[in-house]
């Protein structure tokens, strides 16, 4: 049965998709003490990056916003795989978001909004975090943007 925040995506038409992979030597995402830090998580959608290349060249900023949000919901099924349960977060503490930005591309927080937005609309106030959004010139899988958080969790 679905809990509160499963039911919020399914009132939004989406569902927790399976945890991505790594792609190297690391884990989805840690259990510290009552947080749990996620990995870096790419926009992957059945194992594929729905699109590549640089925000404000190859990728809109409003296809980055909207793959900002796919990463966030990569990353909820991080930590509820190491939570068990996503009605455990109290509170999503802070947000990294990475913006592939081409060399004159400065909207990096209007990206990232995705990902904030969507963290808000699913857990309420808990989702509501302190953030840092960065252009670099590239991700793995040359992914427009990448996005890490760190939640805490009751008990």
């Amino acid at each position: 049965m679905a809990g509160r925040v499963e039911g919020k995506l399914a009132e939004l038409g989406l569902s927790l998709p399976e945890v991505v992979p790594p792609l190297a030597s690391y884990v989805p995402a840690v259990r510290s003490g009552p947080y749990v830090f996620t990995a870096g998580q790419l926009p992957m959608v059945d194992g594929t990056l729905p699109l590549t290349g640089k925000v404000g060249a190859e990728v809109t900023p409003e296809e980055a916003r909207e793959l900002a949000a796919r990463c966030a919901l990569n990353g909820l099924a991080a930590i509820k795989s190491v939570a068990g349960d996503l009605d455990l977060v109290v509170r999503v503490v802070k947000v990294v978001g990475f913006v592939a930005s081409a060399p004159d591309f400065t909207a990096q927080p209007g990206v990232i909004n995705g990902a904030s937005e969507l963290l808000g609309q699913v857990l309420g106030e808990a989702g509501v975090h302190a953030r840092s959004a960065v252009g670099v010139a590239v991700l793995p899988l040359d992914a427009p943007v990448e996005i890490e958080f760190q939640a805490e969790l009751a008990g």
